[in-house]
């Protein structure tokens, strides 16, 4: 059995080919509509300018015969405006509907691009339909209006269900890279081969990591520079190079005490014990230093 998203992705589809139809026999009647206007109107002003006014019912009538234009001033005008309005919003709604130019609408008219659902579009289907039903037109354009007018309520109620989700869920580009909760939330289980390859690539990573410390200490401290500019050490070399840059090398300080005890050998320890004058401590010979380069 096929997942509700595959029924929900071809339910949408089906609707947008139907809806795309509809207006296509709405911009079809539409001109046909103003065709027939235009050739009403020529009539009915050369039987005006010929004289032949014999049905005088005919002539104060509200509306043009054979057209649904209304009989007053500048009625032609605005009945042409009318359906060249209509034509322009149906092809505003097929683009709409195809899903081309999107950028063109998400920045210019965004009630009907891709951050909206189908409510705006089946008002608008709507309106268009409620405006040509409202005239008295021909068997095709009525069937063509009534068309557009269900398929209007059609998209309004399913954008009240899937409301901004609605274009996403039956876009191609989005089915074809599958749902977005395609990938595994959790870890699959390691086998000896994953053991094997996991233990490896952790050494490896270890192994990189550590050599990249300490190569970021050893050029911390100039010990790994390249040749022109190679460390001092701790040599005489070194000391200059500090004394030029303004650092000074104290000299440590002595460790030793200036006095030592003299050591004790094992061939003078005697079997009888010791007595109190000789546990007194003899006084130890004054130890001599010789003068050298490095004695403070």
């Amino acid at each position: 059995m096929a997942p509700v998203r595959t029924y929900i992705f071809f339910t949408l589809n089906a609707v947008r080919v139907l809806s795309i139809v509809s207006l296509l026999l709405v911009f079809a009647s539409s001109i046909l509509v103003m065709v027939k206007d235009i050739e009403a109107v020529n009539d009915f002003e050369a039987a005006n300018q010929s004289g032949n006014t014999t049905n005088v019912d005919l002539v104060n009538c509200d509306y043009i015969e054979n057209s649904t234009v209304p009989n007053q001033i500048g009625g032609v005008f605005w009945a042409v405006i009318n359906r060249l309005l209509i034509i322009f919003q149906v092809i505003i709604l097929i683009l709409s509907e195809v899903g081309w130019p999107a950028a063109f609408f998400d920045r210019f008219f965004p009630v009907l691009g891709t951050q909206f659902g189908l409510g705006a579009l089946g008002i608008f289907q709507g309106l268009i339909g409620a405006a040509v039903l409202s005239q008295h037109v021909d068997d095709f354009t009525l069937v063509a209006a009534f068309f557009l007018f269900v398929l209007g309520c059609i998209n309004m109620l399913l954008g009240l269900i899937f409301r901004e989700s609605a274009k996403e869920r039956r876009s191609i580009t989005t089915w074809r890279d599958g749902p977005k909760d395609a990938l595994p939330t959790h870890l699959p289980p390691v086998t000896s081969l994953n053991r094997s390859t996991t233990s490896t690539s952790a050494q490896s990573y270890t192994s990189s990591t550590v050599y990249e410390e300490k190569g970021r200490d050893l050029a911390e401290f100039g010990a790994a520079r390249s040749g022109s500019r190679a460390g001092y050490g701790f040599g005489r070399q070194g000391e200059k190079a500090a004394g030029m840059k303004g650092f000074l090398i104290s000299k440590p300080l002595e460790t030793l005490p200036r006095y030592a005890a003299r050591p004790t050998s094992s061939h003078s320890v005697s079997s009888q014990p010791p007595s109190a004058s000789s546990r007194s401590p003899s006084p130890a010979p004054r130890p001599q230093f010789h003068s050298s380069k490095t004695a403070l």
